[in-house]
């Protein structure tokens, strides 16, 4: 049975920072590319960042880049996104996916996916 459980969501104020994790079981987690994807309310999924499966690249939407930072531990099963200068136009559900290949900016590539955790930005 795969699993993806994210933590680490919460309450904060502007230009503040939240560190996201997100721990797999149940798959091959160091064969997996990884991502977060995020959803506002009323809003579709949209791309936040991406970490192949070695952690060798990485990948970012324009809108955090130079903000966030994702990492992995393949030791662990678990990919973690370090949110930084934080706005309330980041206020979202943020969702940990795998994906078994294709273009990691589209959510579409993304077979598994975790609960979400909310990300909550105030002014």
């Amino acid at each position: 049975q795969v699993q993806l459980v994210e933590s680490g969501g919460g309450l904060v104020q502007a230009v503040g920072s939240l560190r996201l994790s997100c721990t797999a079981s149940g798959l091959a987690f160091s064969r997996l590319n990884m991502g977060w994807i995020r959803q506002a309310p009323g809003k579709e999924r949209d791309f936040v960042s991406g970490i192949t499966y070695g952690g060798i690249n990485t990948y970012y939407a324009d809108s955090v880049k130079g903000r966030f930072t994702i990492s992995r531990d393949n030791a662990k099963n678990t990919v973690y996104l370090q949110m930084n200068s934080l706005t309330p136009e980041d206020s979202a559900v943020y969702y940990c996916a795998a994906s078994n290949g294709g273009n990691l900016y589209y959510p579409r590539s993304y077979s598994y996916w975790g609960q979400g955790t909310q990300v909550t930005v105030s002014s």
